[in-house]
């Protein structure tokens, strides 16, 4: 376990082997009879088709919903009252409204159940514990909703075998079967205890063969069918960075020609298999296609080094390679597999949460540490019946971690200007689906919409999570974002900054994608650690793009007005992390914002077509991230979540006379992490529970919206007064929702933009 008093530039190994967490898991593809089906989608041609035949049954009864949301929402904007104040119609389609309150004063309460698929979450871990430990609460969220969930895991998560606090590590003899077993005995209590209240409820546990010739388990609890586990059994690395060929890295980079099984004892699987790199890969693609999710949740692939000549990875090397993989597979998947949902991916940090200002307000921290009890086995009792231990010993001195149970951050994702509008009051809305971007477009103010259209990847690419968007001097819109490349040799991995812009303005149609490349010259250097761009025009047409870079410092390239780029330029800082914002003030001066652990660092141009001047200290508090920037007032308003407590807090930047911090503002809100999106009166970002939390009132208390989704929310202004807000739900489909800019608004229900999420 890591060191709390540590500095980050020593990092140390959470076990003493250096393991961290580990994991267990399965895959293949195969899914079981699980009885009523509710854990996954029936396997074959014809039990498809029922499937989507029932579906296409509820999508009628949905669709006769959302026609009378869309055609209320065409008379309210034909009455110069767009989409608020609907309370008589919210009123009628859930008359509960969202948390109990009344329908008409919710946040967009239509119920989301009644207008789309719940979505299927498939959640990819290195070692059993990752997910309590970095994915929770999504996870615990994602299960009370009623969501499917099935979590993969890789390794078996063995280490040295020694299942023992470290007062007893000195007489309990190693047994690595044994260990391995425990944590999966203590995964399934965590688990039944999300699920059920009872740590015991029973599971069904059989033996699945594996498209990579191997089996694997697959745990179903019996209860709550929906609720899966598969474990793949693979041998962990056994240290956070030190080389050990046998291992993902090791097979990764081609330094063991295959990797043995560790099976668990207790296991059902009994035969030892070993697999190659291809094999992982076809492993995973088979579960894939089996469980066909709309979420799929994985780790940080590209975590990054200590600054400290970058000698020691910030994460453990089974995450972040077993996040290549993940990858990989999901390239694969997408471009073999066609009759399949579109689906959306989350990158999780892992080990660096503990140096990061905590993100959980403590109530959030305690229910997650009460989950991290249940798998520590704390009360020693023998309540599984096994003789291997009912949990993970190893993590009972501290199951905190480091800070760990107090945080939760994306990796990637963060960015909260997806959604666009133009001068004609269209709306564009620009993310992710199965490794490509995807476009949605709503013609002026009462069109239909269109979408999603994915825009084509090069071979060997895949897009990540996270796009930007930024409207040029001639109208039209440019989105950019960040890709992976993989190739045949190892050295071939790295990422790239790139982007695509309209042909024309008001154009579905976009330009080929153009590469900036990366700041970052090896993978081997800092795993290709660049942030997700920031992007802002300047005055004079100047557009500049900006990430952090490997070494936790300010990069940037620079397009004049002729449309040539310069280089990457450095413009200093240090300790920043996740991704910059930036945006321009009402001089056309551009202002970059960046959080560091202890506070947030500010540049800014001295007048538009100048270079960017130089870091300047704020003396604002540290912020848990990400952070959120947009042109207000005279300057650059920025937002960001207080540590330890989930609300807003806001502060003006202007650059008149050198650039100066004024207003900083406690808003409030609900407990909640992650980003959130400002735009007008409106302020929203994910709350308690996952959902939506909103306030579009100054003095009003926060409202929440049965709404879950899937990374940033990103939110608009078309025209002058009216606000538009968009979210990813977990089924794959994009969400809407408009309001008057008028602190008397409520949002109108939200509406899914497209058919059901059943097949591209």
């Amino acid at each position: 376990m890591h060191d709390p008093e540590r500095p980050a530039e020593e990092p140390s190994a959470r076990r003493d082997d250096g393991s961290g967490c580990d994991g267990s898991g399965c895959d293949d593809g195969s899914r079981g009879d699980h009885g009523d089906g509710r854990g996954s989608r029936p396997r074959g041609a014809r039990a498809n088709a029922r499937t989507r035949r029932g579906r296409a049954a509820a999508h009628r009864r949905r669709g006769r919903i959302v026609k009378a949301v869309g055609a209320a929402a065409v008379a309210a904007a034909v009455g110069g009252m767009l989409l608020w104040g609907n309370g008589a119609l919210d009123a009628l389609l859930h008359p509960d409204g969202a948390d109990g309150k009344a329908a008409g004063t919710s946040s967009g309460a239509a119920d989301p159940a009644a207008l789309s698929d719940a979505g299927r979450v498939l959640q990819v871990l290195a070692h059993p514990d990752d997910d309590l430990y970095f994915m929770n609460p999504d996870l615990r969220y994602s299960i009370a909703a009623g969501h499917p969930v099935t979590s993969v895991y890789l390794t078996s998560g063995e280490a040295d075998g020694i299942n023992a606090r470290a007062a007893e590590v000195a007489v309990t003899p190693p047994d690595k079967a044994a260990y391995a077993e425990a944590r999966q005995n203590g995964i399934r209590s965590a688990y039944a205890q999300m699920a059920t209240g009872d740590r015991d409820s029973p599971w069904k546990r059989t033996v699945v063969p594996t498209e990579g010739g191997g089996h694997a388990e697959l745990d179903v609890l019996i209860a709550k069918p929906q609720v899966n586990l598969v474990w793949l059994q693979m041998h962990e690395a056994g240290h956070v960075w030190a080389e050990r060929p046998v291992s993902l890295h090791g097979l990764w980079d081609g330094k063991v020609p295959r990797l043995e099984s560790m099976l668990a004892s207790g296991s059902p699987v009994k035969q030892q298999f070993t697999y190659t790199k291809d094999q992982v890969v076809r492993t995973l693609v088979g579960i894939l296609t089996r469980y066909e999710p709309t979420t799929v949740r994985s780790q940080d692939p590209t975590p990054g080094r200590y600054p400290d000549g970058g000698r020691h990875y910030t994460d453990h090397q089974d995450h972040f390679y077993g996040a290549r993989f993940v990858q990989l597979a999901l390239g694969a998947y997408a471009k073999e597999v066609k009759d399949r949902p579109h689906f959306s991916v989350q990158n999780y940090l892992g080990y660096f949460n503990g140096w990061l200002p905590n993100a959980l307000d403590p109530d959030e921290a305690k229910a997650k540490l009460n989950i991290l009890d249940t798998y520590a086995w704390l009360d020693r009792q023998n309540h599984c019946g096994s003789t291997a231990g009912c949990g993970d010993l190893k993590v009972a001195d501290k199951p905190t971690g480091n800070h760990w149970s107090s945080s939760i951050n994306y990796a990637r994702g963060t960015a909260t200007s997806w959604l666009a509008a133009d001068k004609e009051h269209g709306l564009w809305a620009f993310k992710v689906l199965d490794g490509q971007l995807a476009l949605w477009h709503r013609g002026g103010l009462l069109g239909p919409w269109s979408g999603p259209r994915l825009l084509p990847e090069p071979n060997g690419t895949v897009m990540d999570q996270g796009i930007s968007t930024v409207t040029l001097t001639d109208g039209r819109i440019a989105a950019f974002g960040t890709r992976t490349s993989f190739g045949a040799k190892p050295a071939d991995y790295r990422r790239e900054v790139v982007y695509t812009v309209q042909r024309t303005p008001g154009s579905e149609e976009f330009g080929d994608w153009t590469a900036l490349g990366t700041p970052e010259t090896s993978d081997e250097n800092w795993t290709s650690d660049i942030s997700a761009p920031a992007v802002a025009l300047d005055g004079s047409g100047r557009l500049a793009v900006y990430v952090r870079d490997g070494a936790y410092t300010l990069r940037g390239r620079v397009r004049s007005p002729a449309g040539t780029w310069g280089p990457w330029d450095r413009y200093g800082g240090s300790d920043l992390h996740g991704s910059p914002a930036a945006a321009t003030d009402s001089a056309g001066r551009r202002v970059v914002l960046a959080a560091t652990t202890k506070t947030v660092l500010a540049w800014s141009q001295p007048k538009p077509g100048a270079p960017l001047g130089p870091a300047t200290a704020t003396g604002l508090p540290a912020p848990a991230l990400p952070i959120t920037a947009q042109s207000r007032e005279d300057g650059v308003r920025l937002w960001f979540r207080k540590p330890n407590s989930g609300g807003v807090a806001t502060a003006l930047f202007t650059g008149g006379g050198g650039l100066k911090v004024t207003g900083l503002t406690d808003l409030g809100g609900q407990a909640g992490f992650g980003s959130v999106t400002a735009s007008g009166r409106l302020l929203a970002g994910r709350a308690a529970g996952g959902r939506l939390g909103s306030d579009i009132g100054p003095g009003r208390p926060w409202e929440r919206s049965p709404l879950m989704f899937v990374g940033a929310p990103s939110s608009t202004l078309n025209g002058k007064s009216t606000v538009n807000l968009a979210v990813m739900g977990l089924d794959g489909r994009l969400y809407v929702t408009s309001a008057a800019d008028d602190p008397n608004a409520h949002l109108a229900p939200w509406q899914p933009v497209g058919p059901p999420n059943d097949a591209p």
